[in-house]
């Protein structure tokens, strides 16, 4: 069995270099090529030893360890080889791994995802960049007709090792097509699993845990905190360090009201509580982490011991993430609450491009401060 499976898994990269072709230089992207500085060349050889970490170096050695890990682990995409990355996730990987196992694609997301699934069914373990995830649009059917039914339809006989990463939601004057947020798009299909990271750590031990995973995972990251540097914990510079699929977070612990967010808006919600914590407002800030599966035990128990739910997210708000968990609570926690369940959301439009009404789109500070107190300040036990 296991030579069929090797011979399968070769079979598969035969597959991948045929439509993506041999030559050095791969297939032709958007950028010329740059030659990386003697710094970036050496990118993917440093060991995480650092105490701080901004998220963009943080994905590139998980996907460094993992490459080097799990030899059936290949990188694919727009720019990944040798412009190393849009945003410079997978600098110095090209150098190290070569063309067979980091793969620069035409601009086609239809044809790149298909060849990734494909591969994905004959054992081979690969994580497709999206130079944004708004493009994964272009390749739906492979994503969710493909990748997250094929298990389901082939009777648990084909899983579909598949990582589909790329930069998600609002970010700074990219316009409407570049900035919406995927997560509960996403997060409503059977099949797929979906990770945001906010932090560092999170970035390095979720990847990690997503290219181990037998099952496709969306990983979205946000733009704006890729040079974002954080705190890392001596666990989470480990290889094998990995953080669970499925578990949220508290990252701050409150008594009042229950906030609960992901991605770049929990940033926003732990201000929000240092501000909230100055009118007597103790505030507990829940990171989901993973959209899907969703850790309700956590948000549960959190609610029925503040009594009070808020949801934030940038993204729309008919049929959002907060709808999904407010629908939970009032399923699972109902008599615990003592006010009604508010959400705070994007604007239902498509993101501007003018900066200031690119501001009017998103949640701010003062949003979620003043939909807090008028959730505290509500209810039968406001008083």
């Amino acid at each position: 069995m296991l030579g069929v499976f090797r011979h399968q898994a070769n079979g598969a990269r035969l597959i991948v270099s045929k439509f993506l072709g041999q030559g050095k230089g791969g297939c032709s992207v958007r950028r010329p090529f740059v030659h990386a500085s003697p710094l970036s060349r050496g990118m993917a050889d440093v060991a995480v030893v650092a105490d701080k970490m901004n998220v963009r170096d943080a994905l590139n050695s998980a996907l460094d360890e993992e490459l080097t890990r799990d030899p059936l682990v290949y990188v694919m995409g727009e720019e990944v080889g040798q412009y190393q990355g849009a945003y410079k996730i997978t600098k110095g990987l090209l150098e190290k791994y070569g063309i067979e196992r980091v793969r620069d694609t035409p601009i086609t997301e239809m044809g790149f995802t298909g060849i990734g699934v494909g591969s994905a069914f004959y054992g081979l373990k690969p994580v497709v960049e999206f130079m944004s995830i708004n493009f994964a649009m272009q390749a739906i059917d492979h994503v969710i007709n493909s990748a997250a039914k094929m298990l389901y339809m082939s009777g648990g006989k084909i899983s579909v090792p598949i990582v589909f990463r790329g930069p998600n939601g609002a970010a700074a004057g990219v316009g409407a097509q570049h900035s919406q947020c995927f997560a509960a798009w996403y997060g409503s299909c059977p099949g797929l699993k979906v990770l945001m990271p906010y932090d560092a750590e999170e970035a390095r031990g979720l990847l990690k845990a997503a290219i181990r995973d037998p099952d496709p995972c969306i990983f979205l990251e946000n733009e704006l905190l890729y040079g974002v540097e954080y705190p890392m914990s001596a666990a989470s510079k480990d290889k094998d360090f990995t953080l669970p699929i499925g578990q949220a977070k508290i990252m701050r612990e409150g008594k009042d009201v229950t906030i609960v967010t992901f991605s770049r808006q929990v940033e926003i919600a732990l201000k929000a509580a240092d501000i909230l914590a100055k009118d007597g407002i103790s505030a507990e800030i829940i990171n989901l982490r993973s959209i899907r599966p969703l850790d309700r035990p956590c948000i549960n128990n959190s609610v029925r011991k503040t009594s009070r739910l808020v949801t934030l997210e940038e993204g729309w708000p008919q049929h959002g993430v907060g709808c999904e968990i407010i629908a939970t609570i009032c399923d699972e926690s109902f008599f615990y609450l003592d006010a009604p369940p508010e959400r705070i959301c994007g604007a239902d439009v498509p993101m501007p491009y003018a900066v200031n009404l690119e501001a009017l789109a998103v949640p701010t500070m003062d949003d979620i401060i003043r939909i807090v107190k008028r959730c505290c300040h509500r209810g039968r036990a406001a008083a």
